[in-house]
């Protein structure tokens, strides 16, 4: 067996720092398995990874793990590549693309809207099974009976499970070829960029390179239900609240379960390396070059957040939160970066990738184990703020500063 929670991989010169929190993270905050990349500035500067990937089996180089809703900042990319190739206006009505979507009052409703979580559409009249996900029939027709739970564009909410399988939707109804998103990101980001990361795994990934997730039991959940946020904690203890509604749209989802993970279900199944989060997030950072993305797409992904008519207070999560086009913004909670444009998206595992446009920063920190926190997990929280300590001292001239000097 391999020695415990060994850490392996390299950093450059100015990140050690860095380092020191990731090993911290095993020895001091019961991390079992994870993985972490930096890009500052388009070069790879961190590349790290440590503990185990299942009971007894060490995390490797190349161990792939469920990325839950971090999935959704990679799905977010695909539908925005379609809308930089000038086939999905976000301005025009989603009923425009995909007609039988105007059922039940949606008729209205933007891709702006859907895609900032304002367009109230976070549950759906039946359950999806995971075996419905394999037919996109049977999703679509799902999608076009939901109805809004609030007049589109007046309130925003997050769309927890819905939103990948509407974006997924839209995606193959203006893809010329008429691709799924899964498909779609696989063909057109993931092969052209070289990235290990799957929204749907396919066949040819053996189940040994995928990392065991460790789940929250309900017991130790509700032991540590103070480390939540007061907002979110009011929401996760109604088991009738929308809250716990949103999170259970997909029934018998099993993170560790193959069937699963071979399904497309871009709002949380997406496979991979946390290399190839951060490498998307920096290209996205530095201009969208390997993407082919315009400048005016870049522009609009680094935007400021979207305001919905009557304000920030999240009617899902009870808490104020800030959406871009698909990705989480800085908010008060989870004020994850200095630049209040950047862009990513957070797994409930604790899991986190996002992109800093101004430092030119990809990002992503990926876990095997279920967090207690919602928002701010230390684990990544104390990494993260690591990477930004060390970019300061650089771009500053500063050298050998301790962090918190």
């Amino acid at each position: 067996m391999a020695e415990p929670y060994i850490v392996k991989g390299a950093t450059a010169d100015g990140f050690a720092e860095v380092e020191a929190e990731f090993a911290r993270n095993f020895t001091e905050r019961a991390e079992l398995g994870a993985a972490c990349t930096i890009y500052y500035r388009g070069e790879k500067v961190v590349d790290l990874w440590g503990g185990y990937r299942k009971d007894h089996e060490p995390w490797l180089e190349n161990t792939k793990v469920p990325a839950f809703s971090a999935t959704k900042g990679a799905a977010a990319i695909a539908l925005l590549k379609l809308y930089s190739e000038g086939r999905i206006d976000l301005a025009e009505k989603v009923a425009s693309y995909w007609p039988a979507f105007s059922q039940n009052g949606k008729e209205t409703i933007t891709v702006r809207e859907l895609i900032t979580h304002q367009a109230g559409l976070v549950l759906l009249e039946d359950k999806l099974s995971v075996e419905d996900l394999y037919h996109p029939e049977t999703v679509a027709k799902e999608l076009e009976r939901a109805k809004p739970l609030w007049k589109p564009g007046r309130y925003q909410g997050y769309h927890a499970s819905t939103i990948g399988l509407f974006m997924s939707e839209l995606v193959r109804r203006t893809d010329p070829k008429g691709r799924r998103l899964g498909q779609y990101f696989r063909e057109e980001i993931a092969e052209p960029l070289a990235l290990d990361f799957h929204i749907g795994l396919p066949e040819t990934i053996s189940a040994d390179e995928i990392s065991e997730i460790k789940l929250l039991d309900s017991v130790r959940g509700l032991l540590n239900i103070q480390k939540m946020p007061a907002g979110i904690r009011k929401v996760a203890l109604n088991p009738t609240s929308l809250f716990v509604k949103s999170i259970t749209v997909v029934k018998d989802f099993d993170p560790n379960d193959p069937v699963t993970w071979r399904a497309e279900h871009p709002s949380g199944n997406g496979i991979g390396t946390a290399r190839s989060l951060a490498c998307l997030y920096s290209d996205l950072a530095c201009g969208g070059e390997m993407l082919n993305l315009t400048e005016e797409t870049v522009r609009a992904i680094f935007s400021y957040p979207e305001r919905p008519v009557f304000g920030y207070l999240d009617q899902v999560m009870n808490i104020e939160t800030r959406y871009g086009l698909g990705f989480m913004k800085p908010d008060p909670t989870f004020s994850y970066s200095p630049e209040p444009t950047a862009a990513g998206f957070l797994g409930v595992t604790g899991s986190f990738a996002f992109a800093d446009p101004v430092r030119e920063v990809g990002y992503a920190y990926l876990t095997r184990k279920m967090g207690y926190y919602g928002v701010n997990d230390p684990r990544e929280k104390n990494v993260r703020e690591a990477m930004y300590h060390c970019i300061e001292a650089l771009e500053y001239g500063i050298k050998d500063v301790k962090k918190g000097e």
